[in-house]
């Protein structure tokens, strides 16, 4: 039996759909012969009717009746009219049931066999009853004289026996009807079961549902957010993705717009999106034009830690420069003194102890925050490395307790991105960078001004949701996400995020206690904020 039970999903769907097409095909070949029968029978009791009035009602057999012979005047016209209408027998009689005429001629004169009272009081009636000729349908009908009276009845019927063979004769056209119907519905349902073997891949209802089973499991369970886009709509998105860049409505999921634009291949493309750094892959389908499968990464804490690490990297080359220079001026120092020139060399040691010992007594009483008072330092002996130079504006006062806005780390990250932004973009014929940083436990302010050219808005907003740089290499060489790291804070925080081209390029970040809704992102002018 098992051998019989197809294996396949598409061999054991089209099996119950063949044998619902043959019960479908059975039944109506059934009704359509019961049809058959019930329509004969119903023909056979018209016909029969019709007879059996029409020779009532004719004036030339009540005149018959009323004659002495009239079996020898009624008996040919009967067997004329039951050979033209082909129905079994015609008899007529008088009102004791007496026949005058039959189809056998020898029972003429005989008693009539059947009901006959209903015709005798006026009335026509039909009835299935079994005489001399078997069980027929038959019509009794009453003649009647010109002054009313019954003169006698006229009775027309036809056997079953003739009905039977009448429908019988319509069943091999029923049963090549349901033949054809059935063949023509096998091929196509073969047709179907080929087209659902290719869609299926072959497999077995158990298979397809094991099938659905882990890949479900596997979706639910990776930890990389997985979407695949039909159309450059989602067709399937998995928990990862949805936490990740899901927002949905009304259960509809809502993606970025760099998710659903386009099918051609990436690799490793970093984006900013929604206060997170993602990292998103997408290869086409195989044999399919407008389909796609997008994988997600989140690489937001790993690239706030790169650039934390970037910024303490270039504090340390900062660092390691200037003993490279305090070396060079101890030698002098040293030289001098061998020289027997001690006055110029203790000169020369305090003048450049005084200097540095101002720069940090500056930073430390303007900025509360050991880490980003040191990363000030260290950018400020960068610029001065580089020629270019950098102030902390008088205006600049932050308090220790401006942390409860933003944490060390994160005003690192802000303040040491757009610091890096502003010294790659401010002109080399006059480099200089401005740096103001005000803020308390209520509002925090960070403004950046290089003397750069800026960017216009659009460019400025792209800077900040993607992977985007204004430097050759760009995109490809990884760069780019400066200003879109400090869009994430400033996102996460519900801040805002300036740009302006006034009396320089100006990046303005302010952050404020009192949002408790998250503020947009202004576009503007500013540095190249995606380097």
């Amino acid at each position: 039996m098992r051998r019989l039970v197809p294996r396949t999903l598409a061999g054991q769907a089209v099996a119950w759909l063949l044998l619902l097409v043959a019960v479908i095909i059975v039944a109506g070949s059934v009704l359509a012969a019961i049809d058959a029968r019930v329509d004969g029978d119903r023909a056979a009791r018209d016909e029969v009717t019709a007879v059996a009035v029409s020779l009532a009602d004719a004036p030339s057999t009540a005149d018959a009746l009323m004659s002495t012979t009239p079996a020898l005047t009624l008996q040919p016209v009967t067997e004329q009219v039951r050979k033209a209408t082909d129905i079994a027998f015609i008899t007529i009689m008088g009102p004791d049931g007496t026949r005058y005429t039959h189809t056998n001629p020898a029972l003429i004169g005989q008693q009539y066999l059947g009901s006959t009272a209903e015709a005798l009081r006026g009335e026509v009636f039909t009835e299935t009853y079994t005489g001399t000729l078997g069980p027929s349908i038959r019509t009794v009908a009453p003649v009647r004289a010109p002054d009313g009276r019954i003169v006698g009845l006229v009775a027309a019927g036809i056997t079953q026996q003739s009905l039977t063979v009448g429908w019988r004769a319509q069943l091999p056209l029923i049963i090549a009807i349901a033949f054809a119907a059935l063949v023509t519905a096998g091929l196509g349902l073969w047709l179907i079961r080929r087209r659902l073997l290719r869609q299926t891949g072959g497999l077995a209802p158990a298979e397809l549902r094991l099938m659905y089973e882990h890949h479900d499991a596997v979706l639910h369970a990776v930890r990389e957010g997985l979407v695949v886009m039909e159309n450059g709509q989602p067709a399937l998105v998995n928990d990862e993705a949805r936490r990740l860049v899901g927002a949905e409505a009304d259960g509809v999921v809502a993606l970025p717009p760099f998710l659903t634009t386009g099918v051609d291949p990436l690799v490793d493309m970093l984006y900013a999106e929604g206060g997170r750094t993602l990292m998103v892959s997408r290869s086409p389908v195989s044999g399919e034009r407008t389909s796609a499968v997008v994988t997600i990464r989140d690489h937001t804490e790993l690239s706030e830690a790169m650039g934390e690490l970037d910024s303490m990297t270039r504090f340390a080359e900062a660092l390691r420069s200037q003993a490279h220079e305090s070396a060079n001026r101890l030698h002098t120092i040293v030289a001098l003194i061998e020289m027997g020139r001690g006055d110029e060399a203790a000169l020369m040691a305090t003048t450049e102890l005084q200097l540095s010992q101002r720069l940090i007594d500056r930073m430390t009483d303007d900025v509360a925050e050991p880490a980003l008072a040191a990363l000030l330092l260290g950018k400020s002996a960068q610029a001065a490395e580089r020629g270019i130079s950098l102030t902390l504006t008088e205006e600049s006062q932050l308090g220790d307790d401006a942390t409860q806005l933003l944490t060390a780390g994160e005003m690192i990250t802000v303040v040491g991105n757009l610091i890096d932004n502003a010294l790659d973009a401010c002109e080399q014929a006059d480099p200089w960078v401005e740096v103001t940083v005000v803020g308390d436990a209520r509002r925090l302010e960070v403004v950046v001004a290089d003397s750069g050219p800026g960017m216009d808005p659009a460019e400025f907003a792209r800077a900040q949701t993607r992977g985007y740089s204004t430097k050759a290499g760009g995109d490809a060489a990884g760069r780019g996400l400066g200003l879109a790291l400090v869009a994430q804070v400033v996102a996460r925080h519900s801040g805002t995020l300036h740009a302006e081209n006034t009396y320089a390029s100006v990046v303005r970040v302010v952050m404020s206690a009192d949002d408790g809704v998250d503020s947009d992102v202004a576009d503007g002018g500013g540095g190249d904020g995606g380097r």
